[in-house]
């Protein structure tokens, strides 16, 4: 049976300022790691647009997440407020919308304006009210405090696309004219535009060259991404940087590593934590392609859909067009499925340790990652949970704050060496950490990952040649359990505590299946 010390049982228990010791009993654990932080080599100043987000028309996410009109939770233009003030808690910087899959039967000319029309989205079979387009995407960013990013159906024409530029960001002519019409007269300065979603093959990238062309004659400003990569697969065909990258600005990739999409899946704790290095490795081999086509340094990676697991959508792939009848049992049935992404206890300590992994490996990507966004933002397996009632921060919503509102602005190079964390024919490295530095480089944030399930680990800091000594403070997430998920009726199952973390020697224990992040300013 694990032992836990004093101060770890006051952290389960919710107690606001706690102290996480070094001490062991005689005999010390063999788990063991060690981080050595380079304190004199040189930093890299991190994007802070890897802690995205991005919204589709599937589901739960737009209407009745973000938008609910008639909600007594809502304002008059049907935000949900309680909604807006929980993700501004993620100081989320950037959103994708439209989609997503949804995007390639999407005509943005049809979502302005009062005259709008419900139609049938043939890409998720439910009928589409189209009472949020562009402008009310814009209003929810400008609350968000984050900057737009549209994703353009790239099945559309070269000019329907070029002309969703213009009208968001030209200063005159007839299409700022009808924004104007429509009730904004002042630009929206969207800067970030990708040319279509999940798409392959040399007529795609040629498409992808033309409307980057185009676009840019509109807005020369504006930033240009495609689809890259998306899936298990990193491969960029050489087609795309050969064609179209001297026109790019970015490079979307897209991966889940749990498959939800057809079969829904419930792995446990080992089995996702068996995938959290797997982010790490991913983005290495698109920075291998970038800079085998001669672009790195040029081309950088909006890793613009990203979740441990992906949300449910039986019997329609997103990919292809389908007409469906409405009061067909069977499709009522398929639609009614995608609620499964909603269950409360899909969301365990593994979620917020993977999604922890993969802020790491963008950090340590840091010249090469500029952008990533969770997917999705709220809702089907999003870090917020919206009812009818009010608002649930899953697991993984208190993993993704800490990241956004406590790192310092540098990541510091660092060794970390770890036992390994073993199931199956699988491992991973027990402790995951990255070590971030303020400008002045006195202040350090040091986020550290405990994975094992049920074992403390005495892990070794040090800044250059000496071990960290002292007691600083730090937050910690945790739980009573790897499996322990917040629900309505127990919200704060799961939540970061303030403590304080005791450093002898360079030693300290990182509690099980935790998330740690300690704050220093050693003297000099």
């Amino acid at each position: 049976m694990t032992r836990f010390s004093i101060p770890f049982l006051l952290i389960l228990l919710g107690t606001v300022t706690a102290v996480v010791s070094s001490d062991q009993e005689q005999g010390s654990e063999p788990n063991a790691a060690s981080i050595v932080i380079e304190i004199d080599a040189p930093v890299e100043k991190y994007d802070r647009m890897i802690f995205g987000g991005f919204i589709e028309h599937l589901g739960k996410q737009i209407y009745g997440g973000f938008f609910e009109p008639g909600s007594p939770l809502a304002d008059e233009d049907g935000f949900r407020l309680d909604v807006i003030e929980a993700i501004r808690e993620l100081k989320v910087p950037v959103v994708r919308w439209p989609g997503g899959c949804f995007v390639d039967s999407y005509h943005w000319k049809k979502g302005v304006g009062e005259n709008r029309q419900p139609y049938d989205d043939d890409r998720w079979g439910v009928r589409e009210p189209n009472t949020f387009g562009t402008h009310e995407f814009i209003e929810l960013c400008r609350r968000l405090d984050a900057e737009p990013y549209i994703c353009q159906n790239s099945l559309a024409s070269v000019q329907e696309m070029a002309d969703w530029v213009g009208y968001c960001n030209d200063v005159t002519g007839p299409l700022a004219e009808l924004r104007a019409a429509n009730g904004h007269p002042d630009p929206f300065g969207v800067e970030i535009w990708s040319v279509g979603n999940e798409k392959v093959g040399k007529g795609y990238i040629d498409k992808v060259r033309d409307t980057a062309v185009a676009m840019k004659a509109v807005d020369p400003s504006i930033s240009v991404t495609c689809s890259g990569s998306h899936g298990p697969s990193a491969y960029i065909e050489p087609y795309l940087f050969e064609t179209a990258g001297t026109h790019l600005d970015l490079l979307s990739v897209h991966e889940y590593w749990v498959p939800n999409f057809q079969s829904h899946q419930t792995p446990d704790y080992l089995t996702c934590m068996m995938l959290s290095e797997k982010p790490d490795a991913h983005i290495g081999a698109v920075v291998d392609s970038i800079d085998k086509a001669g672009m790195r340094g040029r081309i950088t990676i909006a890793f613009d859909e990203w979740n441990l697991r992906s949300w449910h959508h039986p019997g329609f792939s997103g990919h292809h067009p389908r007409t469906v009848d409405h009061q067909d049992p069977e499709v009522i049935a398929l639609i009614e499925a995608r609620d499964k992404s909603l269950e409360p206890s899909l969301y365990t300590m593994a979620d917020a340790l993977f999604c922890a992994s993969f802020f790491n490996a963008c950090l340590r990507h840091a010249e090469d990652v500029a952008m990533a966004n969770i997917a999705c933002l709220v809702n089907q397996t999003g870090p917020l949970r919206v009812h009818p009632e009010g608002v649930l921060r899953r697991t993984h919503f208190h993993a993704m704050a800490m990241y956004a509102n406590l790192l310092q602005p540098n990541v510091a190079r660092s060794q970390v060496e770890s036992s390994r964390l073993t199931h199956g024919d699988s491992s991973v490295a027990l402790v995951d950490a990255v070590a971030t530095v303020d400008d002045a480089g006195s202040t350090w944030t040091v986020a550290m990952i405990n994975r094992h399930p049920s074992e403390s680990i005495r892990c070794t800091v040090a800044l250059g040649d000496a071990p960290v000594d002292g007691v600083f403070p730090a937050v910690i997430l945790s739980g009573d359990s790897p499996d322990a998920f917040n629900d309505i009726e127990l919200p704060d199952r799961v939540a970061p505590v303030k403590a304080e973390m005791v450093f002898k020697q360079g030693v300290v224990t990182l509690p099980p299946h935790s998330l740690c992040f300690v704050e220093m300013s050693p003297e000099k």
